[in-house]
């Protein structure tokens, strides 16, 4: 998306089928994003007490995100302007430090693991 929004295009109906297949894939791996979470909890990943409060947010900002991006989706034309100012949506912003929080947090767990287990 931030190539996209560096373009500068103005946008033109039909040229930009690549950004919409984008948002629409992403839109599609918000779906249940919390669900995810709470697997992987229930797997081991992250302590199970501290991370209800965490699944709470996510699921909250994966909603907010997913707002944002349906809205985008639903414009006849996305121009470059329209992506910088979702890229720049505290909401997309707040969801994107969840997932690097998280992808720490699994990595820590994955790191701790002896080896020779999966």
């Amino acid at each position: 998306m931030l190539a996209y929004a560096g373009q500068g295009t103005a946008g033109e109906e039909g040229h930009d089928s690549q950004i919409r297949d984008f948002l629409s894939r992403g839109t599609k791996a918000l779906s249940g994003l919390a669900d995810v979470y709470t697997l992987a909890v229930k797997e081991g990943f992250g302590p199970p007490e501290q991370s209800r409060a965490f699944i709470a947010v996510l699921d909250r900002d994966a909603k907010d995100s997913l707002a944002a991006m349906e809205l985008v989706l639903a414009q006849r034309i996305i121009s470059s302007q329209l992506i910088d100012n979702l890229n720049a949506s505290i909401h997309l912003r707040a969801l994107l430090t969840d997932l690097f929080l998280m992808d720490e947090i699994f990595k820590a767990q994955r790191n701790a693991q002896p080896a020779g287990t999966s």
